[in-house]
């Protein structure tokens, strides 16, 4: 399968209809998705048919997180890497690298992008889903800011949208932790913009009414808003780069990743 595969894009009434196609693996993040997802929102920028964009996964789950292969390569010494291109590549002229474009790009959309989250939303999931404007969330979704789990940081610009929609305090503890909790925490937490039982439908039911509105009026609303809510961005994103390019591959983030396959405490060293 390849990266066109991975992510399927049509566009009816000025809705674009993005969904993450790898079921049978709760939509997780291998290098072809990575691409897939960075392509398909580079293909909407410039598509001045589309008012909306309505972001979700097919199968059981929104996203999982990163693919467990990736992992087992973490817990031999090594980064994650693929066929399909190194999420930690960059681009000329951006201030993102591929892992935390899949997630940003959606905010570089000029009209609104609603996510439609369902199933699982983990580590890479969840950041992508906090990329879109606005998420619509089944109740029962199980959500977690969950890369401490296996001894990274949230790295796809999670860090600073997660500080633009929840407290410090908040954001701490659901960083600290990686638990898992539900899309009805996810919404108290301000999180989650609405629950719903059936979230994709929901999703088309406002992206239709928004498509409704003038379109000039809408995407400068979004530049307006976004104004602000990027602010220093790329000093974040950089950060978010350098801290956990020095946590790949180090013992304690092996160790984090063996424990968890070899189902056992972790045993960490002090660090030095």
């Amino acid at each position: 399968m390849s990266a066109d595969d991975r992510v399927s894009i049509s566009v009816s009434g000025g809705v674009a209809d993005v969904r993450m196609n790898r079921p049978d693996k709760r939509n997780a993040l291998d290098g072809d998705m990575f691409l897939g997802l960075a392509q398909a929102g580079d293909r909407l920028k410039n598509d001045s048919s589309v008012r909306v964009v309505v972001l979700s996964g097919e199968g059981s789950s929104f996203c999982a997180g990163l693919d467990f292969g990736s992992f087992q390569q973490m817990a031999g010494g090594a980064g994650p890497s693929n066929e399909g291109g190194n999420p930690g590549s960059m681009e000329e002229g951006r201030i993102t690298h591929l892992g935390q474009q899949v997630a940003w790009v959606w905010q570089e959309i000029p009209v609104p992008v609603i996510a439609a989250v369902h199933g699982h939303a983990l580590g890479g999931g969840i950041q992508i889903a906090l990329g879109a404007d606005i998420r619509i969330v089944h109740p029962d979704t199980q959500m977690s800011v969950r890369e401490i789990h296996w001894g990274l940081v949230p790295d796809m610009t999670g860090s600073l949208v997660l500080s633009r929609l929840v407290r410090p305090d908040i954001a701490k503890e659901l960083v600290f932790t990686a638990r898992v909790f539900s899309g009805r925490e996810a919404f108290d937490l301000g999180l989650a913009t609405r629950l719903s039982d059936d979230p994709r439908a929901d999703a088309f039911a406002m992206a239709t009414e928004i498509a409704g509105r003038s379109p000039d009026a809408v995407r400068g609303a979004k530049a307006l808003l976004n104004r602000m809510f990027a602010d220093r961005a790329a000093d974040q994103f950089a950060a978010e780069r350098r801290i956990i390019g020095s946590l790949i591959g180090r013992p304690n983030q092996v160790e984090a990743v063996m424990a968890n396959f070899e189902k056992r405490n972790p045993v960490f060293s002090d660090p030095s």
